[in-house]
């Protein structure tokens, strides 16, 4: 018999505890326990939705090609009537591009990304359409027509090797096959329905299901000659969406005798009900796979322009992990650096001074502040940061960090405190809105190294808000207060702010972390409540989405800011109340560790 390192290729590692180095799968024994142990990752269970941007017109009945980063939504209808509008997504917003050369709502279309499409059939102001038109990333060209108009067909494959089937046209199950340059007619539906999905790669292996009216559970299965029946829907419906391969699909929304969200997985034998649209809605456009798909527009009742990102079961799960204490229990710290490097300078109560780094095991006390504040922000990294802005009072002073001392330098132009700072050292960083004593402030300044210089204020000012970034010319700002909780999202691009999709959950004092495209907001409170959160959200570059809470709820507390996306961040300080000195490390993914048992 093959020992275990014959099998695996490597030895059973001898660890004291848990041990950090283990793949997923590998045994090790723990010499502290006396027990062998292996770890797999911990993953999502069950798929979900999460918002993303808005159509620039809001439409149904529309055409959906291309994956979930690349996607174009073609044609529809929206009052006054059918459409030939074209937009193209790139995984975080829609841009519109060249019209179709025929306005028509109830087509469908096949594509692998934005750039290469075939749109074909549906519905004009006078006919069912023949038409097809092939899209090269620019414009739409007419080719050869389908054998027979229809609308609220079906469709799989590609734009050389595609499968057009039902509709409301009769005969109701016609299918014709597309070789990339002419339709044929082939074997037609067992069960003829129009308001059906399809998914498929080609033309010689699909998948039909749903349709109506009546609606209808049904699912076919095609194999290049014929349908076959197979295993239906657990919900009847129509006017829903599909994606994926024949084997691995998914169906969702549609009308089931009312809008639907419901969404429902493929593994080729069953279908297994999951996680629902956020909106219901029918007449949508789906592109993508089972794992990861895009589903925009419909009927909500009225036309929508609404977005939703798909994320399949088996996705990482992150989550957060309890370290040491700093020394100091504080709030409203300053903040800056990493994980694994972080910075903790000045805070509450009172106005403090003291100053501690992180190691990513300990935290130690290092010198102080020159000037005792709280309220104040922090920016850059644990060798090369910046301290700015706090009170008593409104404070202008800013310090310079070198790894060592604190060294005073120019002041801010507005003098303030609760404000926002961003930066990836002390040469470069922002000031982000705040209260002075008039009252909350809108503006903003960047700092060169040197100076503090007025920049184009945010759109709504506030204070105590969650930020990103790690220069001066790109960051993210949400939450915050101004004579209510916010839960407004603001992007610099380095000239201008621009409102964004909210987060969740409304709050001010959160900590924060992460870059423009891929942030972290978590903790923080509503004094209006009251209450402590512990919850976090997780930012993609187009939206919010709720993940695993914080161990320890907490508001008014810090975060290092320095790191370069989402998967990684630390959370110190902050209110329970009273004030604490907690740490939590965040990973963006987490294992499990089985012990083996006599």
């Amino acid at each position: 018999m093959a020992s275990y390192k014959e099998t695996v290729g490597t030895a059973v590692v001898n660890y004291a505890g848990n041990y950090p180095g283990a793949a997923d799968g590998e045994l090790w024994y723990d010499s502290t326990n006396k027990d062998f142990k292996y770890q797999y990752a911990n993953v999502t269970a069950a798929g979900s939705w999460r918002t993303g941007n808005n159509m620039n017109t809001a439409r149904q009945t529309v055409g959906a090609s291309g994956i979930y980063t690349s996607a174009l939504a073609i044609g529809g209808s929206a009052p006054p009537g059918r459409l030939a509008l074209t937009e193209s997504y790139d995984g975080t917003s829609w841009t519109e591009v060249n019209d179709l050369g025929t306005a028509r709502n109830n087509l469908v279309a096949v594509g692998a990304d934005n750039t290469s499409s075939l749109a074909f059939g549906g519905a004009t102001a006078t006919a069912n359409a023949t038409n097809t038109e092939s899209w090269n990333g620019t414009n739409w060209t007419e080719v050869n027509d389908l054998n027979t108009g229809r609308n609220s067909l079906a469709d799989s494959g590609t734009v050389t090797s595609a499968l057009a089937f039902g509709g409301a046209t009769s005969p109701q199950g016609q299918t014709e096959q597309w070789n990339g340059t002419n339709w044929t007619e082939v074997n037609d539906l067992n069960t003829g329905r129009g308001a059906l999905a399809g998914a498929g790669a080609s033309n010689t292996a699909a998948l039909g299901f749903g349709g109506g009216p009546p609606n209808v559970a049904i699912t076919e299965s095609w194999n290049g000659t014929n349908w076959t029946e197979v295993n239906d829907l657990n919900t009847a419906r129509r006017a829903l969406g599909g994606a994926g391969i024949y084997t691995l699909a998914l169906a969702v929304g549609g009308n089931d005798g009312s809008l639907s969200g419901k969404t429902e997985t493929w593994n080729g034998t069953s279908w297994s009900e999951d996680t629902d649209l956020s909106t219901a809605r029918a007449e949508l456009g789906t592109t993508g796979t089972s794992t990861n798909a895009l589903a925009f527009a419909g009927a909500a009742p009225s036309v929508s322009s609404a977005t939703e990102e798909w994320t399949g079961a088996g996705a990482p799960v992150g989550a957060w992990a309890t370290a040491n204490a700093m020394n100091t229990a504080r709030i409203r710290a300053g903040g800056a650096g990493t994980k694994e490097n972080a910075l903790a300078f000045g805070g509450g109560p009172g106005a403090k001074n003291e100053t501690e780094h992180y190691n990513g095991t300990n935290w130690t006390e290092v010198n102080n502040l020159s000037t005792a504040r709280s309220n104040l922000t922090g920016s850059g990294s644990y060798t090369s940061a910046l301290a700015y802005g706090g009170s008593p009072g409104s404070k202008n002073e800013t310090e310079t960090w070198n790894g060592t001392n604190w060294t005073e330098v120019n002041n801010l132009n507005t003098a303030r405190h609760y404000l926002m700072g961003i930066g990836s050292d002390n040469t470069n960083a922002l000031a982000i809105s705040g209260n002075t004593p008039g009252g909350a402030t809108a503006d903003v300044e960047t700092w060169n190294g040197t100076n503090w210089t007025e920049v184009n204020n945010v759109n709504t000012a506030r204070l105590l808000s969650g930020m990103a970034g790690l220069n001066n010319t790109t960051g993210l700002i949400a939450g915050g207060v101004n004579g209510g909780i916010q839960d407004t999202t603001e992007l610099w691009n380095g000239t201008n702010w621009t409102e964004v999709n909210d987060i969740n959950t409304a709050r001010q004092g959160p900590g924060s972390g992460g870059v423009q495209t891929s942030a972290i907001i978590f903790g923080g409170n509503d004094p209006g409540t009251p209450g402590v959160f512990a919850n976090t959200e997780l930012w993609n570059g187009a939206s919010w989405v709720e993940t695993a809470d914080l161990n320890q709820v907490r508001g008014q507390g810090s975060s290092g800011g320095n790191e370069s996306s989402n998967s990684s961040a630390i959370s110190f300080g902050g209110d329970i109340p009273p004030e604490t000195g907690a740490t939590e490390e965040w990973s963006g993914s987490s294992n499990t560790i089985k012990v083996l048992t006599d």
